[in-house]
């Protein structure tokens, strides 16, 4: 699934491209996405001009002077932009196109359709999905004094709560396990039990990995491309998600595995506590 920095990556790939156009047409192949795709999007769009393409957590947020579209890559979702008319024939998956004046095509696809397209006419925070979401974890509202009091309400396991888009939006499955790693936390440790000084090292690897993730141009897992049809290289410096079995980069020890909500979650039985 792609996650903050994929999101970003991919916000950061089509903005230059996107931002700014005029919306000449909206192509929609398959409305049966994760939620249907509005009916009226086309003549929602069409004629408007795109002012600001941002990110909150997952969602891609195309702003307009009189309302928002909201998209979400889902499990396997990707965006390719296709300038000055090169855009070749749509594939199975392409479910939608967005052309702009100038002939720009921005192409969704998404194979397994738990992607998401949809239309709001108001402020981006006003939608239902983005109302009650916690902070950006790359941003000064995350900070050690509000995750740990964040997380002393919280008696699930420590990962389980960081992949709660309640208390920080975008720490996935795979950038948790890495930051936790990092910061020498067990993640199935009680979330109420991580200390002051644990929740300090814990934002701090937590910005960091994502920071290098973002450098990496994120990962490629699944079906993840780049706007531009290339692959992220960030799972190259996985130290434990992934590794089950194979020796901890620092001491050694079996990288081990176990599943909490549902999700696989890998850490080393020596250096996390």
């Amino acid at each position: 699934m792609p996650e903050l920095p994929e999101v970003e990556t991919t916000r950061r790939g089509i903005q230059p491209y996107m931002q700014g156009k005029t919306v000449a047409e909206v192509v929609v192949r398959q409305p049966k996405l994760r939620w249907p795709v509005p009916p009226d999007l086309a003549q929602q769009l069409a004629g408007s001009r795109i002012v600001h393409i941002r990110r909150r957590a997952k969602y891609l947020l195309f702003e307009f002077a009189h309302g928002v579209m909201l998209l979400h890559l889902g499990m396997s979702g990707s965006l390719r932009v296709y300038p000055d008319g090169s855009a070749p024939p749509p594939e199975k998956h392409d479910h939608l196109d967005i052309i702009t004046a100038d002939h720009t095509v921005l192409r969704l696809r998404d194979p397994r359709r738990f992607g998401a397209v949809l239309w709001f006419a108001g402020a981006a925070e006003q939608h239902p999905l983005l109302q009650h979401l916690g902070p950006e974890p790359l941003q000064d509202e995350f900070t050690a004094g509000y995750l740990k009091t964040a997380l002393s309400r919280r008696k699930s396991a420590v990962k389980t709560a960081l992949m709660d888009n309640k208390i920080v939006v975008g720490v996935g499955n795979i950038y948790a396990n890495e930051a936790l790693f990092a910061a020498g936390i067990l993640p199935t440790r009680r979330a109420d039990r991580v200390s002051a000084e644990e929740c300090r090292r814990l934002v701090a690897e937590i910005r960091s990995v994502l920071q290098r993730a973002l450098e990496a141009g994120g990962s490629s897992l699944r079906d993840f491309l780049h706007s531009d049809g290339q692959s992220g290289y960030f799972q190259q410096q996985y130290n434990v998600y992934g590794r089950e079995g194979e020796p901890c980069r620092a001491c050694g020890t079996p990288i081990a595995r176990q599943v909490l909500g549902q999700r696989s979650s890998f850490y080393c039985p020596q250096c996390q506590h």
